[in-house]
Formats: structure tokens, C-alpha cells, sequence
């Protein structure tokens, strides 16, 4: 059996088999043991390199590029933008949810675009909400797949782009993404009336070329954040994730401050003026105090 060696990306990870893209049409490789010991997990959105036959469309992926950024959940790797999707309704958006996505992706180096769907269930409150979204200089849209509202916008940020769309399990990813492209039709879930919360209708990552350079991925809804496996354990570059408050942070008299409730702090400061939104100060003071005790033992281990 005669093997050649050639790049691709990988589209789709399912039980340890790979589906990778190249040039030469798509293969299903295993990964090679090193990666295990390395401990090392491909993921979809890697750029690398496969030793393939054309019978069966089989073979090995050898060696993984190195990655621009890397999530552990959703797994995805080099990504350009994050949709981190919210409900207007049912369910209520989480805003330090949301933020903590939001930081997650600004610690990765991701774009992150903040998307309210089911805009026609909104009561007017969100409003003020995306107010602060749009004051930290965040990417903020309203959509709905019922009446189309902001679907054409969201469907030009993702061109020419590898884009994946995360949130809360039940806002209507899924729903937005089969809005977006039709031809994808994707599985979608009703809320839980018991739970709250949605059932989940995606059960891994895949993704899906949407043109000659657009990628996007949907992704599993989760209900809660480990903020120890998104590289947010670190207090000191936690602000960071704020990009709003990270230039008030540099300018801050005091070289220790935490930002969070020293008398005279540039970033208190510029909350009081109304440079930063106060839902967002709140959500960085409780993830603050999330991780302040965490050693740096700990971040390591938190790092996978």
C-alpha cells in the first residue's frame, strides 16, 4: 500500500478518527501515538500534516502546525472570530457568562462578537446590555431567525474567516447558523420548561466550509464555565480580558491594585465616569475573586 504525505485542516473529530480537508479531497486519519504522550489532542481548525493512501481514503496525521490560539471547549484551534451567541429570552441572558466567554476569547487572541438572538421575544431590556457591549468597543448584534433582522450583518462578519459560534445550551445557535446557511441543517432543541435551559442537539465540533475561505463551527451548549480551563486563573492578566478597562488598568497609580475596590483606582475611576459599563466591572470584580487565591501551581494544571 503506497503512502504520500500532504497538508490539510481538519474539519471534524469524532472518536479519534479525523476528517481532514486537502487539496486532493478529504481523508479519515488516525492521530499518531506521540500526540497522546505529548499530550497533545488534535482538534478541528488545525493546520497539518497526514500520511495517506487513496484506498479507502485512510491514514495518519503526523505532525500538527503550531496553533495561532487553541479553546479546550469548545476544542477548536486558530480561529479568527467567536460568536459568543445570547438569547433576548428564554433563557435570560447570564452577562457574567457572557463575559467570561468574552475574556476568554480576548486572552486566546479571538475576536469576540457578542450576537443577542430571538430578538423578536426582546421585552426592550437589553437595551442597556448591549449599551456596555458596545462601550467596551465589542462587536454587538441583534438578530432573529423568525423576522431575519440582523442576519445579513452577521452573515458578512464571517467571511473569509474561521469562526465558531459558542453560548449557553438553548439560546439557538443552531437556529441562527440554519438562518445564516440553509444548506447546512443543522439539528435544533427546544428550551427545557423544567431545566430552563436548552437540550443539547450538538455533540461535537465540526466545521463547515461555508465558501472558498469561510469556516464556522457549532458548537456543544454548555451551562456552566470552568474558568481554570480557559487561562483566565491568572489575576494579574485577568484584566486583560477587558479591553476597556486594561488601558485605565496601565494607568493606575497603584503597581499592586486589583482593581477591584482600592480607593483611587484608574479603573474605578473611569466606571464612575461611564467609560466602562457597570455590568462589566461586576462581572470582572466576581471572576477576580473567583481565582484570587488560586497558586500558581494550580493555573499549570488548569491549563490543559
Amino acid at each position: 500500500m503506497e503512502y504520500r504525505e500532504t497538508d490539510g485542516l481538519v474539519r471534524k473529530c469524532v472518536g479519534g478518527f479525523y476528517t481532514v480537508e486537502t487539496l486532493e479531497g478529504f481523508y479519515t486519519v488516525t492521530a499518531r501515538g506521540r500526540f497522546r504522550k505529548e499530550g497533545v489532542s488534535p482538534c478541528a481548525g488545525d493546520r497539518v500534516r497526514v500520511s495517506v493512501t487513496e484506498e479507502g481514503r485512510t491514514g495518519a496525521l503526523v505532525e500538527i502546525y503550531p496553533r495561532k490560539n487553541v479553546l479546550v471547549r469548545p476544542p477548536l484551534a486558530n480561529l479568527d472570530k467567536l460568536f459568543v451567541v445570547c438569547a433576548a429570552k428564554d433563557p435570560a441572558p447570564v452577562p457574567l457568562l457572557i463575559d467570561k466567554t468574552v475574556a476568554a476569547a480576548e486572552l486566546s487572541g479571538i475576536d469576540p462578537v457578542v450576537v443577542f438572538t430571538k430578538a423578536d421575544l426582546s421585552d426592550g431590556t437589553l437595551e442597556e446590555l448591549m449599551k456596555g457591549y458596545q462601550l467596551a468597543g465589542l462587536s454587538c448584534r441583534l438578530v432573529s431567525p423568525v423576522t431575519g433582522e440582523g442576519i445579513g450583518q452577521v452573515r458578512e462578519m464571517l467571511t473569509g474567516c474561521v469562526s465558531a459560534f459558542t453560548g449557553n445550551s438553548g439560546v439557538g445557535k443552531s437556529t441562527l447558523l440554519n438562518a445564516l446557511f440553509p444548506e447546512l441543517s443543522l439539528k435544533t432543541g427546544e428550551v427545557s420548561r423544567k431545566l430552563g435551559r436548552g437540550r443539547h442537539t450538538t455533540r461535537e465540533v465540526e466545521l463547515y466550509k461555508i465558501d472558498g475561505s469561510s469556516y464556522v463551527a457549532d458548537t456543544p451548549g454548555f451551562s456552566t464555565f470552568e474558568l481554570q480551563r480557559y487561562r483566565l486563573t491568572d489575576k494579574e492578566k485577568l484584566i486583560e480580558g477587558f479591553r476597556e478597562m486594561a488601558p485605565l488598568a496601565a494607568g493606575c497609580q497603584f503597581t499592586s491594585c486589583s482593581h477591584t475596590c482600592e480607593k483611587g483606582c484608574a479603573v474605578l475611576k473611569g466606571v464612575k465616569k461611564g467609560l466602562v459599563a457597570k455590568s462589566r466591572f461586576e462581572s470582572y470584580v466576581q471572576m477576580y475573586q473567583e481565582i484570587k487565591d488560586v497558586k500558581q501551581w494550580q493555573q499549570k494544571k488548569g491549563n490543559v
